[in-house]
């Protein structure tokens, strides 16, 4: 008999688990980089040889099967074939910063300056004696480890071989941007980025692009006192491929962050938010709009934490399913005794095209103030048949109807996209998606 048969059933799958994750990570060689990128890279890994890689099993992982994204080798995804459709953001004034199968692309990138701005690739920073992000890197991703652990993210500021630091010290008015391309079908990508909002400073920062055939992204975000932070993201339309992101926000006093992610297509898609508001009279959106057809697994996990009185939190997330997609949607609000007079929104919602689609919801709430007011929600459906009939009967053809009830339904997510010329962007491609798949 093993030593880990003789363990109970609870502590037998624990040592197994690590056991399992000892051997993935045998063979793993860390980034070459200066001393304090080191050091944060061996103390995360250190982290998740601790709590050990996901299985179907953990309480998180039940709805979504994580072994793809655990394996050693990286499953091989079609490239996505291109058309003349303008790519999201493309009208859009900003700075890009161009990464092709996870590698910076200094030629399609524009210059790394902009007044009120400072950016420089993980790379550049690792090397170099003291950074300003030093103190966090890693240091917000070891802090969501806990009340529930996160190891892909562990795994991913330990491997992550670039990525960018943003600061912004003032109003920034251009936004950063972004750009995943991919030309290798069996590419990996691992990138960690980090952003600091400086009090008072105000800064939007976009992502889109399919990436790689397997991506790990980790954004760790401080926005201090008055600072207020944009965030749009369009993951690709790569019908295989797969993806895991992670972002982790600290706000500040009266500090704003606004998180918004389209999700189109994509094998298996897990995004992770954890926040933070420990200042009073912070504001958190997270939302989120995902729109499925067949082979897709989209998963959106949320945890938002209020540790300040007078703080308020939105989690809106709309997914359209068909044709045996699947939708998952876990989300909590975490009140603590401090934070009286928050405010607590959650919503999460499917409509489902057909009989084959699953949605599959997990919302919590776990408060401890007294004077708080909170709501989650959770619902999933099909189209409703009078107002297909409303349509219909003005002389709308029926799949006309239905893309408009489908537009309408995935409304109140794009309402959380505060600049309107991003939010129109968004709402043409989801109009193509309608259109495409009538």
């Amino acid at each position: 008999m093993t030593a880990v048969a003789k363990l109970g059933p609870r502590a037998a799958r624990r040592a197994a688990k690590l056991e399992a994750t000892a051997s993935r990570l045998e063979a793993l060689t860390l980034p070459e980089s200066g001393e304090w990128l080191r050091r944060a890279r061996e103390t995360a890994l250190a982290r998740l040889r601790e709590i050990g890689l996901p299985d179907r099993r953990d309480e998180y992982w039940k709805f979504t099967d994580p072994a793809t994204l655990v394996r050693t080798d990286a499953p091989a995804a079609a490239l996505f074939e291109i058309t003349d459709e303008a790519m999201v953001f493309d009208a859009i004034d900003r700075l890009r910063v161009v990464f092709v199968d996870g590698v910076f692309d200094p030629d399609a990138s524009d210059e790394l300056e902009a007044e009120g701005l400072e950016i420089v690739r993980l790379a550049d920073a690792g090397g170099r004696d003291i950074h300003w992000a030093q103190e966090l890197f890693g240091a917000l991703e070891a802090e969501g480890q806990d009340p529930v652990t996160r190891p892909l993210a562990a795994l991913n500021t330990a491997v992550a071989t670039d990525g960018v630091l943003i600061r912004a010290t003032a109003r920034v008015a251009r936004p950063v941007s972004l750009i995943y391309r991919r030309r290798d079908p069996s590419a990996e990508l691992a990138l960690h980025h980090v952003v600091k909002v400086e009090p008072g400073a105000e800064l939007t920062l976009l992502e889109n692009g399919p990436g790689a055939a397997r991506v790990s992204t980790v954004t760790e975000m401080c926005i201090g006192d008055g600072g207020v932070l944009h965030h749009v993201r369009a993951q690709g339309r790569d019908h295989e491929r797969r993806a895991i992101t992670h972002l982790f926000a600290r706000l500040g006093e009266q500090s704003v962050l606004k998180s918004f992610t389209l999700s189109a297509n994509g094998a298996l898609t897990r995004n992770e938010s954890v926040v933070w508001l420990n200042g009073k009279g912070g504001s958190a959106h997270v939302a989120g709009a995902a729109m499925g057809d067949g082979a897709f697994h989209h998963d959106d996990t949320v945890f938002i934490t209020h540790a300040a009185p007078d703080c308020e939190s939105r989690q809106v997330f709309k997914k359209v399913l068909r044709h045996g997609a699947v939708g998952v949607f876990q989300g909590k609000i975490l009140v603590h005794q401090a934070a009286q007079l928050t405010d607590g929104y959650q919503i999460s919602q499917a409509l489902l095209l057909d009989e084959t689609s699953q949605f599959l919801a997990k919302p919590e709430l776990e408060i401890y103030a007294d004077d708080v007011k909170c709501s989650h929600g959770s619902t999933s459906g099909e189209i409703d048949a009078d107002q297909l009939f409303y349509l219909r009967a003005r002389g709308l053809p029926e799949e006309t109807a239905k893309g408009l009830l489908v537009l309408a339904f995935l409304a109140e997510a794009l309402d959380e996209i505060a600049r309107e010329d991003l939010a129109e962007e968004i709402r043409e491609k989801l109009r193509g998606w309608v259109s495409r798949h009538r």
